[in-house]
C-alpha cells in the first residue's frame, strides 16, 4: 500500500510539474506584449469544451487547454480522447501531438473517487488529492469532424448581459477614482469613470477583476486578502481574480485583452508558480470557485442566457 502511495504521490508530482511548466512557458512567451495564457478572443467556442459530454473543462484544465490552443493556433475549444474522437467517427491524423488534462483521484475517509473536470479543492482538509494526467487532441487535429457554427450575439447584446451579470452580484460599485480597487473595510468596489476605459468590453474585463476580489468578502467566500503587495500571497490573489476575470468573460463571449499595467505582477508571479507547482492548480480552483459563486448569483434570465 505504502508503495501505491509513493507512486501516485510521485504521479502527481510529475503532472503539477508538467502542467506548472507549460503554462510558465506560456507566461514567459507573451511576457513582451503582456499577453499571457488566459487572454482570449471572446469568440462562443472560447471556453474549452469535450466533444464527447459536450461539457465545459474547469478549474486548471481551462488555463492548460487555452494555453495549448494558444501556442499551436487552434481556432475552436472542442476537445476530445483519441478513443473519443474515432467513435463519433473521427480519426486524429498521424503525427499530431496530444496536450495534457487532468482529473484527480480524491481519497478521504469515505473512500476514493475521482473527478475528471480538472477542479479539486487543494485546501480541503482530510483529503489527499492524486493527480492524474491523460491527453486530449484539438478538433484541428481530427479529420473527419466538422465545429459547429454557433450563433454570436451583437456586442451590445453581450454588453448588456454583463452589465445584468454584474448588477445580479449584489456588491457595492462605486465609481469616480483613478484606480480600479476593492476596499474590503468598506466592502466597495472603486471603479474609474466608465468613458476612462477603451471600450466597454474593457471595462467590464477590470469590473470582474475586482469583483473576484469581493468575492473574498467574511460574507462570501471568506478569502485571505492580506496579502501585501509584493507577497506570495498577493500574487497568488492577483493571479486568481484574473483567471477569474477571463472564465467570466468567455462565460459571456467578451474579449480579454493585454493589460501593461500587469507588468508588475508578471514576475511575481512566474518567482510564485516555480517555487510551487501546486500554486496554479490551486489559483485555478479558487477562480472556479468564484466563477461557479458568481453564476449562482444570476437571476434564471441571466443564467439562460450564459
Amino acid at each position: 500500500m505504502t508503495t501505491d502511495r509513493n507512486r501516485e504521490a510521485q504521479a502527481s508530482k510529475d503532472i503539477y510539474e508538467r502542467v506548472t511548466n507549460q503554462i510558465i512557458a506560456a507566461i514567459e512567451a507573451g511576457a513582451g506584449e503582456y499577453r499571457m495564457p488566459w487572454h482570449h478572443d471572446g469568440s462562443a467556442i472560447t471556453t474549452p469544451v469535450n466533444v464527447a459530454s459536450r461539457k465545459a473543462y474547469r478549474g486548471v484544465n481551462i488555463l492548460s487547454l487555452w494555453a495549448a490552443a494558444h501556442a499551436s493556433g487552434y481556432a475552436a475549444g472542442i476537445w476530445g480522447t483519441y478513443r473519443q474522437w474515432h467513435e463519433l467517427g473521427a480519426q486524429v491524423r498521424k503525427g499530431e501531438r496530444g496536450h495534457l488534462v487532468v482529473f484527480w483521484k480524491i481519497s478521504d475517509r469515505n473512500g476514493e473517487a475521482e473527478r475528471q473536470d480538472g477542479d479539486a479543492d487543494h485546501d480541503a482538509p482530510a483529503r489527499r488529492l492524486f493527480a492524474r494526467g491523460y491527453t486530449v487532441f484539438n478538433c484541428a487535429q481530427v479529420d473527419g469532424y466538422t465545429p459547429p457554427e454557433l450563433p454570436v450575439l451583437p456586442e451590445t447584446e453581450r454588453i448588456a448581459h454583463a452589465e445584468r451579470f454584474c448588477a445580479a452580484l449584489g456588491i457595492n460599485i462605486r465609481h469616480g477614482d483613478s484606480q480600479p480597487c476593492y476596499i474590503p473595510s468598506k466592502d466597495i468596489v472603486e471603479m474609474p469613470a466608465f468613458a476612462s476605459f477603451r471600450d466597454a468590453i474593457s471595462y467590464y474585463a477590470v469590473l470582474f477583476h475586482e469583483c473576484g476580489h469581493a468575492s473574498g468578502a467574511k460574507h462570501r467566500l471568506d478569502r485571505d486578502l492580506t496579502g501585501r503587495f509584493g507577497s506570495a500571497a498577493y500574487a497568488m490573489e492577483e493571479c486568481t481574480v484574473e483567471l477569474l476575470s477571463a472564465m467570466i468573460c468567455a462565460d459571456l463571449n467578451l474579449t480579454v485583452q493585454p493589460r501593461p499595467d500587469h507588468a508588475i505582477y508578471i514576475d511575481s508571479w512566474l518567482e510564485v508558480l516555480r517555487s510551487d507547482p501546486r500554486a496554479i492548480f490551486t489559483a485555478a480552483s479558487k477562480a472556479q470557485q468564484i466563477a461557479d459563486w458568481m453564476h449562482a448569483q444570476q437571476a434564471d434570465e441571466v443564467q439562460g442566457a450564459a
